[in-house]
């Protein structure tokens, strides 16, 4: 599933203010000590490091919902694949991928493309479900499919539970709206709006701290409550539906999790906000007067998709991988992941081909708030079997602000399983139709760090993937002070930020730019 921290989940939980942040467009490439936020100082890097040198262009794949390759401020970053003849109908190329000019969508066909999709627990589930169909079937896996039975239901449950409260949320407050008789209120008038009785209290103070953030009711209520009715809806009418499958569409053999031709050309597919917002960040045009800087100014940015509004599939993973690196990626994004893994050992394969190619690989630690030392996300480093991919950096969400809240509330974490934290907190960048918007996630920290490798590998071009990313992990701006997150009754609790990372700190691009430059 797509990571990142939709203000949907923050709505959805009716009382949160946690996220309301300052919005500052690009604050994550500002610097602390002049601009007192918390970015990774790559605009003091530009001005004081990398002023009048020299780059080579570096292909960076972003494995996500498709990008939108039309957007204003990302279409002259755009790999193209000069192999290829644009629509001619023909693999010109010979790599099995026809007419792939900006990448390859694995998730679709001449048919269609997927957009909605189950989450992984409802296809076990189902699997499992039409396996113990039969009363005298083999009762192998019997107890674990129940197990995971149980978990469906419940997942199902909140969500049925949640879109209700969302809807009836929405509700009291066009009611409240309408007291108001004003058509796009202010943080004042409900500060001032006299609450009928105690829920109309407690979203009064809801809004008010959320309008903190947006400064504009319409669009709160757009980000927020509609996001939030919206996620719930998908949930319960695709992710978690068992009678929802529509793999038909992508026309591949999906029992053989080797096959690896198959898909479309169309690298934006029905919904590229995700992807689209990711490749912004890595490598939206720096100084042209448009929307956004991205954190690296000589990428090629390669659109694989194949993740759709639900949990990816391992066999797309795998082939986005093998296509990503075949095809000349030497930084590849990942900011998406799922709790269940039935068919990891074709991923472990994928990433082991990566490493053996030089590319280095950057994944979204995930936005639930726990700890992945001990709770399963994927795709991760460890392979069956044992052994990890060293060339692997997974990175947790930090906030701006350089106080007890620097991590994201909702930000995965783990003393192991975590590298690094990085800016992952109300980020402005590219949306579809050439627009920009902010979203929160380790979506979102994942491409700061992975433009920071991608700006490393472009202008110290001799370093290996292994180098690049122990620049990035002994560079980074060590946090001495205690910071919170919560326990597991969502209660705050303090903790030291080398609980939560192997690096204890935040990344930055001016250390880091200073230590590649000692590297021969």
């Amino acid at each position: 599933m797509k990571i990142f921290k939709n203000a949907a989940i923050a709505a959805a939980l009716l009382l949160s203010a946690s996220l309301v942040q300052a919005q500052v467009p690009n604050w994550q490439n500002m610097d602390l000590q002049k601009d007192s936020v918390f970015g990774i100082s790559i605009e003091k890097a530009y001005n004081e490091l990398l002023k009048d040198k020299k780059s080579k262009p570096v292909v960076v794949a972003i494995i996500d919902s498709g990008v939108d390759t039309a957007h204003e401020d990302l279409k002259s970053a755009l790999w193209v694949n000069l192999k290829e003849k644009r629509d001619n109908g023909k693999d010109d190329d010979k790599n099995h991928y026809s007419d792939d000019i900006n990448g390859w969508d694995f998730i679709g066909s001449a048919k269609g493309n997927v957009d909605y999709d189950n989450l992984e627990l409802t296809r076990l589930v189902r699997a499992g479900q039409a396996r113990f169909a039969n009363p005298s079937a083999d009762t192998t896996g019997l107890a674990q499919y129940k197990q995971l039975r149980e978990k469906y239901e419940q997942e199902l449950d909140d969500a049925k539970k949640t879109l209700y409260g969302v809807s009836r949320f929405r509700g009291m407050l066009d009611t409240m709206v309408a007291k108001m008789n004003k058509e796009n209120p202010t943080a004042a008038d409900f500060q001032t709006f006299n609450a009928d009785n105690p829920v109309e209290a407690q979203i009064k103070d809801v809004v008010s701290q959320q309008l903190l953030r947006y400064n504009d009711y319409k669009t709160f209520k757009t980000a927020e409550l509609d996001g939030a009715y919206n996620h719930f809806k998908e949930q319960v009418d695709y992710q978690l539906n068992l009678d929802y499958d529509n793999r038909a569409i992508v026309g591949d053999n999906y029992a053989n999790p080797e096959e690896h031709y198959y898909g479309n050309n169309d690298v934006t597919g029905p919904d590229a906000d995700h992807g689209t917002h990711v490749a912004g960040i890595i490598g939206a045009g720096r100084n042209n007067n448009l929307g956004i800087n991205g954190v690296a100014d000589n990428v090629l940015l390669m659109s694989v998709r194949a993740v759709p509004n639900g949990d990816e599939r391992d066999k797309d993973v795998a082939n986005a991988l093998r296509y990503a690196v075949d095809n000349g990626a030497k930084v590849i994004n990942m900011s998406f992941g799922k709790p269940y893994s039935p068919n990891k050992k074709v991923v472990d394969d994928a990433v082991k081909y990566a490493m053996s190619k030089d590319v280095l690989l950057v994944h979204a630690a995930g936005n639930d708030g726990q700890n992945t030392d001990s709770v399963a996300n994927y795709p991760n480093r460890t392979y069956l079997g044992g052994g990890i991919a060293e060339a692997w950096i997974e990175v947790g969400a930090s906030g701006p602000e350089d106080d007890e809240s620097l991590p994201a509330s909702f930000s995965n974490y783990g003393k192991n399983a975590v590298d690094v934290f990085a800016p992952g907190v109300a980020i402005y960048s590219s949306v579809p139709g050439s627009k920009y918007d902010y979203h929160d996630g380790t979506s979102m920290a994942a491409p700061v760090v992975t433009g920071l490798a991608a700006l490393i590998r472009s202008y110290y071009p001799k370093l290996t993937a292994l180098q690049v990313k122990e620049i990035i992990l002994k560079s980074v701006v060590k946090i001495e002070h205690p910071v919170t997150i919560g326990d597991e009754e969502g209660q705050p609790k303090e903790v030291s930020m080398s609980d939560l990372c192997k690096t204890g700190g935040v990344v930055n691009a001016y250390k880091a730019l200073q230590l590649a430059a000692t590297y021969k």
